[in-house]
């Protein structure tokens, strides 16, 4: 048997079930830890439930066997003399094959490529689909809310811009000069050339920041030669989507996924909205490194357009 850890926020979440799902397709015995990450209450909420989705969950002493946790007195000295003997595996890289290979492993990483689920790309696209919003019976001011701006996201050559400011993460330095303006600054920009009449729908983290971000780049667009109804309907070309937490931030990725387009950050949670959106003739925009250090071709998809961090296209992922 092998167990996954489950870790992080919707994505990662995401991610490790499609883990899940290949394990199972090639005949393999699978549970999940969804113990040691989600002890704290500051813990994101585990929601992959929104998609249908029950999981094998490994017991407590599934678990401790694996990772060598007994708090058994002897095993305590044991480990203090001569260290744990888990039988763990962390991930090496965005994709590694050998996650693929173990037949009792507990498996520890992110997981975060295409490549690990390729073959059952289609199962795992039809699993990911969202209910309707009536089917989610939200609160009456949230469905307005979402209603209102997915009607306006289908109404519109729509771009789904996910702005995660880096500043914000635990160990900050891997993900410094990634997402910079400049980053964003030309995705807009390449979007803009590709297609004239885009409506920007801008999610973040960082909502201040961002408006001030956007002031910033619609008043480098004004011409002197603009009359008042021109630059009024560049403005609306803009949009802040403020209306979701951190319990309802699944919402986010349900309306970028209905965008025609889309902007990512180097974000597990823009990523699979990006992935998930149907439209065949869908412009997917990333950053051209996706952490410092590490190299990252693996986590790309075929098509995503990629700009670095002087806001310069530097290539098309394959």
């Amino acid at each position: 048997m092998n167990i996954i850890r489950m870790s992080g926020g919707l994505g990662n979440q995401m991610f490790q079930y499609a883990l899940y799902l290949k394990l199972r397709s090639l005949g393999k015995e699978v549970k999940f830890d969804d113990i040691n990450e989600y002890r704290s209450e500051s813990t994101r909420p585990i929601m992959l439930a929104l998609f249908g989705i029950d999981y094998p969950r490994a017991t407590w002493d599934e678990i401790v066997v694996f990772t060598d946790g007994s708090m058994d007195p002897l095993k305590r000295i044991r480990r203090k003399l001569f260290g744990r003997r888990a039988i763990e595996y962390y991930e090496e890289g965005f994709y590694d094959p050998r996650v693929l290979q173990f037949e009792s492993m507990y498996l520890r990483g992110n997981f975060q490529s295409e490549k690990y689920f390729a073959d059952i790309a289609d199962e795992v696209r039809k699993l990911y689909h969202f209910p309707s919003l009536e089917d989610m019976h939200l609160p009456e001011d949230l469905y307005g809310s979402t209603r209102t701006c997915l009607d306006a996201i289908e109404a519109t050559h729509s771009i789904g811009l996910h702005m995660y400011r880096s500043d914000s993460r635990r160990e900050a330095e891997l993900y410094e000069g990634i997402c910079t303006e400049k980053y964003y600054e030309g995705a807009v920009h390449f979007l803009q050339e590709k297609c004239p009449e885009a409506t920007f729908f801008i999610f973040s983290n960082e909502p201040k920041w961002v408006k001030k971000w956007a002031e910033n780049l619609i008043g480098s667009q004004i011409r002197e030669d603009m009359s008042r109804e021109e630059i009024q309907a560049l403005e609306k070309r803009f949009v802040m989507v403020e209306a979701n937490t951190e319990y309802t931030g699944y919402l986010d990725m349900l309306l970028m996924s209905k965008c025609k387009h889309n902007i990512i950050s180097n974000s597990s949670f823009s990523w699979w909205a990006a992935w998930i959106n149907h439209n065949p003739d869908k412009l997917v925009v990333a950053p051209s490194r996706w952490m410092n250090g590490k190299e990252s071709n693996d986590v790309y998809f075929s098509g995503m357009t990629l700009v670095d961090a002087q806001g310069k296209v530097s290539g098309v992922a394959k």
